[in-house]
């Protein structure tokens, strides 16, 4: 038992140091902390509630203060995120032009639940933004960090297979 106990506090301290060196770079400094938590989501691929809260301590701040900044920001994300993230427009041009068609086969060909935005396997990331400000190139797909313009559902789909392929390799 007391083995256990020890396996989990090690774990624990291995799993807070990577923060414990994103704080260190930034000095601690409170008026840091949308850095911070941009760190350690690079980090993680998101933004786990025990880090948070571990931030917030760190920091000398209510976790209450460091959860409010993480939901405010649309770029923080609270869940693990795939390895590959699809951020599909769906801003007026890239609307009337078949964003919808584009998430409808994104979601079908990953098997994405209802309100389930990343896949079973943790490869893929499907997410609908309001504006990617490529509008002339609606509808628009950022896989990434990687810009697909005139995007059909069926462009969509060899873009998955594609990168199906590549993780096989």
């Amino acid at each position: 038992m007391v083995q256990a106990a020890m396996e989990k506090t090690k774990n624990m301290l291995e799993r807070f140091a990577e923060v414990d060196k994103i704080l260190e770079r930034n000095g601690k400094n409170k008026a840091k902390l949308i850095r911070i938590l941009q760190e350690v989501q690079e980090e993680y691929k998101y933004l786990p509630e025990d880090i948070m809260a571990y931030v917030a301590n760190s920091l000398g701040l209510a976790p209450a203060k460091v959860f409010g900044v993480a939901t405010f920001y649309a770029h923080f994300a609270l869940s693990p995120k795939g390895k590959h993230v699809f951020r599909v427009c769906d801003g007026t041009a890239c609307h009337v032009k078949g964003s919808q068609k584009i998430i409808d086969a994104l979601r079908s060909e990953l098997k994405l639940e209802d309100g389930q935005t990343t896949s079973d396997d943790m490869v893929f990331t499907v997410e609908t933004v309001s504006c990617l400000g490529a509008c002339g190139l609606a509808p628009v797909l950022v896989i990434d960090e990687d810009v697909h313009g005139q995007v059909t559902a069926d462009k969509a789909m060899e873009l998955v297979r594609a990168l199906r392929e590549q993780e096989k390799a």
